[in-house]
């Protein structure tokens, strides 16, 4: 099964680990080529992000349904075996649980969880969001049945502030469906054990102020979970690397990586 996988040559020769980034649900590669994949280059990180099966230019968009979280964290696996090092791992929401799945069998020199799944799955916040926002969570039910969510529907769940129409237009057609197995294992039915006692490279988690998908608490609770350090993305909603804001989430995660690498 082919898979996409975006690269940026860095910009310098500064002897830095390449970045692997791993999108959430209902999206693609795609999220990192608008911003970030070009911004880490620049400071001298080789960039990839990889399309699970399924989702962006990848295979097996006919069989979606048919994969799961395992599934997505051997497509973490080939792509990271094609990189010249072993690759920090960046995941956000769905892709943060993937990367803690890939840590079950792998290991990473150092993970960035954005406002990530946590270990203990979506039940949670799905109940929060429910109560707290019926309408929405009835419009992203609709997309997770394989329908389409209205764009203001979209543009709440993702954005803290509006984009212009045209960015918005783009991200809209680019939206698709997730894996109802993958949707299921998120619920509790494949979850990572890594967070009960698995490998533990050093991990940023960061939570969004605005993020009505993962709120903020829950992206605090899952960075104990993980004995990780937390960092608040004040102004953002889920989508980090696309909202107005995204440089102050690019800037943080590089800030914690220079302390590492």
């Amino acid at each position: 099964m082919n898979l996409e996988i975006l690269f940026r040559p860095a910009a310098s020769d500064a002897a830095k680990p390449p970045l692997l980034f791993v999108h959430g649900a209902y999206v693609g590669a795609w999220c990192w080529e608008e911003h970030f994949l070009d911004w880490f280059a620049a400071r001298g990180y080789p960039c990839f992000a990889v399309s699970l099966r399924g989702h962006g230019g990848s295979d097996g968009r006919e069989r979606l349904n048919d994969f799961g979280l395992a599934d997505y964290a051997e497509d973490v696996a080939r792509a990271a075996a094609t990189l010249p090092s072993p690759p920090v791992l960046v995941g956000h929401s769905m892709g943060a649980l993937v990367v803690q799945k890939y840590l079950e069998k792998a290991e990473a020199p150092a993970v960035v969880l954005a406002c990530p799944v946590p270990a203990y799955g979506l039940l949670p916040s799905s109940f929060s969001l429910a109560f707290s926002k019926p309408a929405l969570f009835a419009g992203l039910n609709a997309v997770a049945g394989g329908g389409r969510a209205s764009p203001e529907a979209l543009q709440e769940a993702l954005f803290a502030t509006p984009p212009e129409p045209e960015r918005a237009a783009r991200c809209y057609r680019r939206m698709q469906r997730e894996s109802r197995r993958a949707l299921l294992d998120m619920s509790g039915w494949n979850l990572p054990w890594q967070a009960w006692g698995g490998r533990s490279p050093p991990t940023l988690v960061l939570g969004a102020e605005h993020d009505v998908l993962i709120p903020p608490a829950q992206a605090e609770g899952a960075a104990r979970l993980l004995h990780a350090e937390y960092l608040p993305l004040p102004g953002l909603g889920h989508a980090i690397m696309l909202d107005a804001g995204w440089e102050s989430a690019a800037r943080l995660i590089a800030q914690w990586l220079e302390r590492r690498f």
